[in-house]
């Protein structure tokens, strides 16, 4: 029986005769093609068991791990060093950046929103008030102007003794008007915003109960009392003031603000003192008054002596023309660029008449700007008709408004329109 695992024409070897099959030749004849394919190069061969040996301590040894050189990406301001440092290092850069930035426009945004806001509240709180505005049966119905009753009284409150004597204020109690002026705001475009004044010796019916005719100025008297038909006292004060006024002109009143002679004072030396132009030298001691003609600036008690002062041949008339000047030179200082954008100016100001202002309850500092606003393009000056100043028993000296044109001007403001020059008077 034939072996088969050697087949004949085989040998133990594993090298066959048969044709077509590759067979490993003689020892001269070299390797076939199948072995020149296959067969690897001796340099890339590894010896097998053969042993490794550790450096010597003094050698250098390589690193484990070689260094990668960096590569640059399509964008030529990254690289790679493919460990990510770089990039978490440009990346906590980036976050502290924009942190900063963030924070940076929270303070801005604080700056800018902020801290105006809680300077208006502020301020705004610092105001006084009272309740001038009251409704009542009969009062007018509300225009399309705007109309501010600005009163300023006689009330030595926040004076000290040496100021009463400086100022030559006397002790008078209580307060009085020394100044009624209206400031009209037309509801037109293209119209100026008009002061009017009213003289405080204006002959009207009084809003007091029980009170017969009198001056206007005795309706603010604090002094002046009388019932009511409920059996309520109604004295004196800016609310019988604002409802005399409306129910002689049938004008209605929108704000009302009203500052003493101390608030006077510290106004106009807030802005470093107004320009006033007076055309004659003018002396009067009850006033504390002695300047000369011409344009001058004067501080805040100089200022309270030339609008008080009735040593001149129309007395009153003259006093409330003195006024106006006043009023529009005031204004064209404290909205000046100089006094609004000078913190050593601005910041005084808003202290000194936030402080001393005396508002409507329901009148804020926005009122007061837009006041201030209203005015610093430019304004009319007028005062309310005046037919006669007659003599009356148990009254004394009194003016008495021109029926006619005070009903012209009286009409305009009703409707918002401007008021006609026809009714205009110094």
């Amino acid at each position: 029986m034939a072996d088969r695992r050697h087949p004949e024409g085989s040998d133990p070897t594993g090298e066959h005769d048969r044709p077509g099959v590759f067979r490993r030749k003689g020892a001269g004849d070299g390797a076939d093609a199948f072995e020149k394919l296959y067969r690897g190069r001796e340099s890339e061969q590894r010896v097998v068991g053969e042993t490794r040996r550790m450096p010597a301590a003094d050698d250098d040894v390589p690193p484990l791990r070689s260094e990668r050189p960096k590569r640059r990406t399509h964008h030529a301001g990254r690289e790679y060093d493919g460990t990510g440092r770089t990039r978490r290092r440009r990346e906590r850069t980036a976050r502290k950046a924009r942190n900063v930035t963030v924070v940076t426009l929270v303070v801005l945004l604080a700056a800018v929103l902020v801290l105006p806001t809680w300077f208006y509240l502020w301020a705004n709180a610092r105001l006084q008030r009272v309740d001038a505005l009251q409704d009542y049966e009969g009062r007018p119905d509300r225009q399309d102007g705007e109309v501010y009753m600005i009163v300023g009284s006689d009330s030595r409150e926040g004076l000290d003794d040496d100021q009463i004597q400086e100022l030559s204020t006397g002790r008078a109690e209580g307060r009085r008007t020394d100044t009624i002026m209206l400031l009209y705001i037309p509801d037109t475009d293209d119209a100026e915003p008009t002061i009017v004044s009213v003289p405080r010796d204006s002959y009207v019916e009084l809003a007091i109960p029980g009170y017969a005719p009198n001056k206007i100025n005795t309706a603010f008297a604090d002094a002046v009392c009388g019932t009511d038909d409920e059996g309520e006292e109604v004295c004196g004060g800016p609310a019988p003031l604002v409802r005399t006024f409306e129910q002689a002109s049938g004008v209605r009143v929108d704000h009302y603000v009203e500052i003493g002679m101390g608030g006077f004072v510290g106004l106009v030396d807030a802005v470093g003192g107004v320009e006033l132009c007076p055309e004659e030298p003018m002396e009067d001691p009850k006033a504390g008054l002695d300047i000369e003609a011409g344009c001058q600036t004067m501080d805040g008690g100089t200022a309270l002596g030339y609008v008080r002062t009735r040593a001149t041949p129309r007395a009153d008339l003259d006093r409330i023309a003195r006024q106006r000047e006043f009023f529009s030179a005031l204004v064209e200082k404290t909205s000046a660029p100089g006094t609004l954008f000078n913190p050593f100016r601005s910041v005084p100001l808003v202290l000194e008449g936030t402080d001393m202002f005396m508002v409507d309850e329901d009148d804020r500092l926005r009122h007061l700007a837009t006041l201030l606003l209203a005015m610093r393009g430019g304004t009319r000056t007028t005062a309310i008709p005046v037919d006669a100043t007659p003599t009356l028993p148990d009254v004394g000296s009194v003016v008495q408004w021109d029926e006619a044109l005070s009903q012209e001007m009286f009409a305009a403001m009703q409707e918002g329109e401007p008021i006609p020059e026809s009714a205009f008077q110094d």
